[in-house]
């Protein structure tokens, strides 16, 4: 057998955690196994905040769109789109603009099985799903442009899945991905921040047989959005972006909206 149908063995297996399955469990999903639940226990045992990292970063991601959408935007390229959840992107974006488009991103095969439950859309608006690894930049790019209309803006979102890569790798795909994108387009980023505790948490992630979730200095996550011009408030915690509530709770994710001029 050989490593490529090992590995993919190993991503469909219910006896072994899976990243998009913990992340589900931490939102109070219900697409998970016992064997997710444990390992999502068990890095929040070691990192309490990661279940309102989760969270967060979820309503970061509304909030986000919701405010691109206001703007004129109506395309959105979600990469690393994980299990479906409420609000998800097609449903907040074309909430406000109903004839927006939107491409989902994932390689996850547990992912794939709940597609249907993405390729939803307003009568007016179009959505689709990519099965590719977020660094086959250009594949993904290609397969979006049969929905996206590549002369026009498109809001490129990457939440929460940067730590998948090295440092180095991941601001070289955020790259790529922009360098295909027309001028006025924009990048929505987030990405947990390196302190002690999330470095506790990395560690705590790793022992469930994953791969490594890579947390950030912060200047590898605003190294990504170079030449952009970032929308206000800036780069901060993903809490203080726009919030909704006078009083939010901090969280040790950051993130920023840019734009391509």
């Amino acid at each position: 057998m050989s490593d490529d149908d090992v590995e993919f063995r190993r991503r469909i297996r219910s006896d072994v955690p899976h990243s998009a399955r913990v992340w589900n469990a931490w939102l109070g999903g219900k697409d998970n196994y016992p064997v997710d639940r444990e390992l999502a226990d068990v890095v929040s045992a070691a990192y309490p905040q990661v279940v309102d990292i989760a969270r967060a970063s979820r309503a970061f991601q509304v909030r986000a769109v919701r405010h691109l959408a206001s703007l004129g935007v109506r395309q959105f390229l979600d990469v690393g789109t994980g299990l479906p959840v409420a609000n998800s992107t097609h449903e907040v974006a074309q909430s406000v603009v109903p004839d927006a488009r939107i491409v989902y991103v994932d390689n996850d095969p547990i992912v794939l099985t709940h597609a249907q439950a993405l390729l939803t859309s307003s009568p007016e608006g179009r959505t689709a799903y990519v099965d590719a690894d977020l660094s086959q930049t250009d594949a993904v790019v290609d397969e979006a442009a049969k929905t996206l209309d590549l002369s026009r803006p498109v809001a490129v979102l990457l939440l929460s899945t940067l730590g998948h890569l090295s440092p180095a790798d991941g601001i070289e795909v955020v790259r790529r991905y922009l360098s295909r994108m027309p001028s006025g387009s924009y990048l929505v980023l987030c990405d947990t921040v390196k302190t002690p505790q999330t470095l506790a948490g990395q560690e705590a992630y790793a022992s469930g047989e994953n791969p490594p979730y890579l947390v950030r200095e912060p200047e590898e996550i605003t190294a990504c959005a170079e030449g952009l011009e970032l929308l206000e408030p800036g780069f901060v915690s993903i809490a203080l972006w726009r919030p909704e509530e006078e009083d939010p709770l901090l969280v040790d994710q950051w993130g920023l909206v840019a734009r391509k001029p």
